[in-house]
């Protein structure tokens, strides 16, 4: 860790964080519960809110995924995605739900800076980001893809999200 100049998970707790929170909106699978995890960790990101059915450590399959992320990374449980956005927003953040519907901005023209919060919405594996949580957002995001399948991973999504919000708000080293 010290050759790699790791954070120890105690370090982490403290560190400037980039003001970026996930909110996991009915994310069935375990295992990509612990992979977003494990993502946020690297980009040091404020919080995840795992809504509705959205699984909660600690389990097994999280950590399997996950590699001891879950210690690291603030998180909590909330039972409707709507109201933490609803909350979030009258505390000024901007909210995104990663999601392809019409109006979305594709993610390569948005911008944030360090001193704003940015909210990203991650749906479920079927289903994606639910309309209640689209409306609660106000706006949204789409991943540009030249695919067959014009869908990625959920756990994929939030590491190609999170790292375009992290090469513009990352925070100073700590």
């Amino acid at each position: 860790m010290e050759e790699l100049n790791r954070l120890s998970p105690e370090a982490f707790k403290t560190a400037p964080k980039t003001k970026v929170t996930l909110v996991l909106d009915n994310i069935r699978s375990r295992n990509n519960v612990g992979a977003i995890f494990r993502t946020a960790d690297a980009f040091r990101i404020k919080e995840i809110v795992l809504c509705g059915i959205t699984p909660t450590p600690p389990h097994k399959d999280i950590h399997k995924t996950a590699l001891g992320a879950t210690e690291s990374v603030a998180w909590r449980h909330a039972t409707s995605t709507a109201e933490t956005l609803t909350t979030l927003r009258e505390k000024g953040a901007k909210c995104y739900a990663v999601e392809q519907v019409k109006g979305a901005a594709f993610l390569d023209t948005v911008t944030a800076t360090s001193a704003q919060h940015v909210v990203l919405v991650l749906g479920n594996e079927v289903q994606g980001v639910s309309q209640e949580a689209i409306d609660a957002c106000g706006a949204a995001i789409e991943i540009p893809q030249l695919g067959t399948k014009h869908s990625l991973n959920v756990a994929t999504s939030a590491g190609v999200v999170l790292w375009h919000f992290f090469t513009q708000m990352r925070p100073t080293a700590h």
